[in-house]
């Protein structure tokens, strides 16, 4: 399951205290969806926690008076603490469902660490602009214009996919969604620390 992300999108313009408040009845829903699925028969959730939303070039190309907002990495601090928020509500209910469902598998990514990491050494994977849109409009820092979308003609496109974490402003390029996959798939940012492969039955070929 990889859900939520819309969730917190829907409630970033309110304030702080606010935002913070949305969140329970949201992981509360998360949970009793969970809870359905098991009483329908499942066993085995792989559940996604929401990434680094204060990262994505469309939240950073949003009007504010100055930078005092941005963290060390140029992210929005305030979006990004309310992502923390929501992941440390989502693991605390997932530990709750482990002692209720003893006989299930229910394992939390920390999809945060992942793409917050891409940003935070970006150099690492060959990227060279963290915070930027490959398909956009307006240039630097964000190339980010909310009235142009990466489907119109006013359009720019880069050349070099690989060099940005960002496809559109919201997506991932291939590039970057290849990274991702490759920490997800590898277990380390599991709690438990189980790997998705493990889950995962496979037919035995014949031959």
């Amino acid at each position: 399951m990889d859900i939520g992300h819309n969730d917190i999108n829907g409630v970033l313009h309110l304030p702080y205290d606010q935002m913070l408040a949305k969140l329970p009845p949201v992981v509360a829903e998360i949970k009793k969806a969970i809870e359905t699925l098991h009483k329908n028969g499942a066993r085995k959730f792989w559940i996604h926690g929401t990434g680094a939303l204060g990262c994505m070039p469309q939240k950073l190309a949003m009007p504010r008076d100055d930078d005092s907002g941005l963290d060390e990495n140029g992210c929005v601090a305030s979006i990004n603490n309310v992502c923390k928020k929501f992941n440390a509500l989502l693991s605390e209910a997932l530990d709750d469902l482990r002692l209720q469902l003893t006989k299930a598998t229910i394992v939390f990514v920390d999809m945060f660490a992942i793409k917050y990491d891409l940003v935070a050494n970006h150099a690492k994977y060959g990227i060279e602009k963290p915070l930027m849109t490959c398909c956009g409009h307006g240039g630097p820092p964000y190339n980010y214009d909310p009235k142009t979308s990466c489907m119109t003609s006013d359009m720019d496109l880069c050349k070099l996919g690989e060099k940005f974490i960002s496809w559109d402003g919201v997506h991932f390029t291939d590039a970057a969604n290849g990274i991702v996959a490759s920490k997800v798939l590898s277990g380390e940012y599991s709690v438990p620390r189980i790997k998705l492969a493990s889950l995962v039955k496979t037919a035995k070929s014949d031959d």
